[in-house]
């Protein structure tokens, strides 16, 4: 009878070692393990978001306040009038340039926030094309005051008018006597008028292809010149070729356009209106 007894606690003993539910670990103690226990997938690492970088020119074109903000859409595009746009004409003056406000007169380069390729030459006149994707910043290159100003689109293919290549354009007649001019905007901000004071780097338009530039790729066309009477468009789309100015100031160099401004000016003589390209 012990015998049997014996014999039967050895067999039960054998079951549940074969079961597998007790296991001696590596530190010498029993555990229980769990045959119908799964290990649960890991979650896979969120995918990173790719993010798109721009180049931005070098020299900074942010302003501490920018009382007159650009849209950042287009204005739908007004009708034709029945006569060409005339500029609108300043109303203040710009204040004498003196020795002092041209010294501590800062520069920058007039696109602001995007890539941008200046043309190192230019056809029939002095002048640059910007080029950079549409709506990007067209800034003022200096403190000053706003010069001219002309929201409406009045070029023709057909006609190809001087007065008409432009486009959307504003002047800027800076602290140093200087004036600088973009053209071929697709958008003026709201708040910018002939008189206005800005500051350099403050936005005044959005970057296009309006007027001639409708046939080529978005660019500024961008020109240097001395102050006029209002509509003297022949002066102010370029009369100072700006090539060496632009990398400068695209380099953060500063760098003053005013005495050779003042040397071409004294060559030029008496204006008597288009001379080229008109």
């Amino acid at each position: 009878m012990r015998r049997s007894v014996w014999l039967a606690f050895l067999s039960a003993a054998l079951v549940v070692a074969g079961s597998g539910l007790i296991a001696l670990t590596a530190t010498g103690a029993f555990d229980r393990s769990d045959s119908k226990k799964t290990t649960e997938p890991v979650p896979a690492p969120a995918t990173s978001v790719r993010t798109k970088t721009v180049a931005v020119p070098t020299t900074p074109t942010a302003v501490p306040s920018e009382p007159a903000a650009v849209p950042t859409t287009a204005p739908s595009a007004p009708a034709t009038p029945a006569q060409p746009a005339t500029p609108q004409r300043p109303s203040r003056s710009v204040a004498p340039t003196t020795a002092a406000a041209v010294r501590a007169t800062r520069y920058v380069f007039p696109i602001g926030g995007c890539r941008a390729d200046a043309s190192q030459s230019h056809h029939d006149y002095p002048a640059s094309d910007i080029f950079a994707d549409k709506g990007c910043k067209f800034v003022s290159p200096v403190d000053g005051r706003v010069d001219e100003v002309t929201r409406v689109d009045t070029w023709n293919k057909k006609t190809n008018v001087g007065r008409d290549r432009g486009g959307l354009s504003i002047s800027v007649v800076g602290v140093d006597g200087v004036r600088y001019y973009g053209s071929h905007l697709s958008a003026i901000g709201a708040g910018i008028k002939p008189g206005l004071v800005v500051k350099a780097g403050q936005p005044l338009g959005l970057t296009g292809n309006t007027g001639s530039a409708q046939v080529t790729p978005p660019h500024l066309h961008f020109g240097i010149s001395w102050p006029t009477a209002p509509g003297h468009w022949w002066i102010r789309r370029g009369a100072v070729a700006p090539q060496s100015f632009l990398n400068a100031w695209h380099e953060g160099r500063q760098l003053s356009p005013v005495a050779l401004v003042g040397k071409v000016r004294r060559a030029y003589g008496v204006d008597r209106g288009c001379r080229d390209y008109c």
